[in-house]
């Protein structure tokens, strides 16, 4: 690739949109939500696998040529000495592959208290009464609690990203890593894009947090839930009662690992 690339990984509905409104503000930088290249390397790793008969010709030197030809294929437009930040939640369970690939990579994972998080989802299926979404496969019935139980399980949208955030926290590659709370990118904005340009060894630039534009209104349209990219026009903190029962509350409370520093044995930097 010409320019530089960093990724941006972490939990769903815990500001990664926000995070890449603000830093796109910075004309060196590529930002947006999340795109193609997760679903990409992992077509090609299972094609270039020895499922495929004919992956005995190829080498692991290939294996690697190819991906970042892919990389730099897709970012093709990115003039040399510009940023990309390509956002997946599977990043986090690709480091060993990420770093071999780009040495000087970092990846920023957004964090969020679990509770809040689906209590952000649940809001946005109620609000879209008339629309049954995608992230529930289109499906209109169900209860809070089957919609928590299925985005909770190990392999639903939050579930499957929080189990990814662990095994990336307690891998060999966490130098790379840094986790970025919610909590502060929407109260102490400032604050947490310093972090980021500092993580990332950029030069600081002057972001305007009052006037933030980020809306992928198509695609969420036909995801079924409209408002799931919305970004507010002001980065502030909003304060609210949560719709969850208080029994699904307790249930998720003390899953922000991140915070306790007895399950983040790398010590991992977190904002």
């Amino acid at each position: 690739m010409q320019g530089d690339i960093h990724f941006i990984s972490g939990l769903p509905r815990a500001g990664s949109t926000l995070l890449s409104a603000i830093l796109r503000q910075n004309p060196r930088f590529r930002a947006g939500m999340t795109g193609p290249m997760g679903s990409l390397v992992d077509a090609m790793l299972r094609s270039m696998s020895m499922s495929n008969e004919t992956s005995i010709f190829i080498t692991d030197a290939q294996r690697k040529a190819l991906l970042q030809g892919v990389f730099s294929s897709y970012y093709s437009d990115v003039p040399k000495g510009d940023v990309v930040f390509d956002t997946n939640r599977n990043w986090c369970t690709r480091l060993p592959l990420l770093t071999e690939l780009f040495p000087r990579a970092k990846v920023i994972c957004c964090v969020r208290d679990v509770p809040w998080i689906l209590d952000s989802i649940e809001r946005l299926i109620r609000k879209n009464k008339f629309q049954p979404s995608g992230i529930f496969n289109f499906e209109p019935g169900g209860t809070v609690y089957s919609r928590v139980d299925g985005l909770a399980a190990p392999n639903g949208m939050v579930g499957f990203a929080w189990n990814a955030l662990r095994e990336a926290f307690c891998g060999e590659e966490t130098s790379c890593l840094m986790a970025l709370t919610y909590e502060t990118l929407t109260s102490r904005p400032q604050q947490a894009i310093a972090a980021v340009y500092d993580f990332i060894g950029e030069t600081p630039f002057a972001h305007d947090f009052d006037n933030i534009e980020f809306d992928a209104e198509e695609f969420d349209r036909r995801l079924g839930t409209p408002g799931l990219h919305k970004v507010g026009r002001r980065v502030e903190a909003q304060g609210r009662k949560s719709v969850l029962p208080g029994d699904l509350w307790r249930k998720y409370e003390n899953d922000a690992f991140w915070r306790d520093p007895a399950r983040n044995p790398n010590k991992v930097r977190v904002v």
